[in-house]
């Protein structure tokens, strides 16, 4: 396992929470390959870390979706396939569609305008080598939409699965030929929330997500 990633130290954050970011970033950017096992000794000693925090990330990341835990093997990293694609995006198409139909009910002005900012900043950072850095604005875009619904249930639903989007959001964010398209359809969800045109919002966003299956699935079909 040759690993080229370091761990970023930050004097505000547990010593296990910068250990999970660590790894966590370095298999969303392809650092740790989708079927790498994951060795508790070489990792702690690659981040001079003992092997405590190492368990503890491992724990999480396989929450996410992002490790899976072999019998008699131990930990790998998960493969990205077409089926988990499909599975995590059916759901965020449904509640992303309930989402936006109650956006356009409750958005207020000042939502509005933070919305219009995020869809600009987003853009902003297009350019950015770092696909995370992308990916997080495109998370903040979406996330003032959630916020929008006034509906904690909801919300909390929307943030439960957040993670397990993630990798999927990323994978798709590397196509940089897609931006162009992404950015129209920021807009006109911007719009038709604006003009609380239910329909028309519903229409782009079910469309933004299924052009993500679509992209992603042609990449894996691709790589067999």
């Amino acid at each position: 396992m040759e690993m080229k990633f370091k761990v970023n130290m930050n004097e505000y954050l547990p010593l296990r929470d910068v250990v999970f970011n660590t790894l966590r970033q370095a298999i969303l950017r392809g650092e740790l390959k989708p079927g790498e096992r994951l060795m508790e000794i070489q990792l702690a000693n690659k981040l001079g870390v003992s092997r405590t925090p190492i368990r503890e990330a491992i724990r999480k990341l396989e929450l996410e979706g992002l490790v899976l835990m072999i019998p008699r093997k131990g930990a790998e990293v998960a493969q990205i396939t077409e089926k988990s694609l499909r599975d995590v995006l059916e759901v965020r198409r449904a509640l992303e569609e309930l989402a936006v139909q109650l956006a356009c009910d409750r958005m207020t002005a000042k939502g509005l305008e933070e919305l219009k900012q995020a869809a600009e900043e987003f853009e902003a950072v297009l350019g950015n080598n770092d696909i995370t850095v992308v990916a997080e604005a495109d998370v903040a875009f979406h996330d003032v939409i959630y916020m929008a619904t006034d509906n904690q249930k909801l919300i909390s639903l929307l943030n439960n699965f957040r993670e397990q989007m993630y990798r999927y959001r990323v994978e798709y964010l590397k196509q940089k030929e897609r931006y162009a398209q992404i950015l129209q359809e920021h807009n006109d969800i911007v719009a038709a929330i604006e003009k609380g045109e239910k329909h028309r919002a519903t229409e782009v966003t079910c469309r933004h997500i299924d052009n993500q299956v679509q992209t992603v699935s042609d990449t894996l079909r691709a790589m067999e």
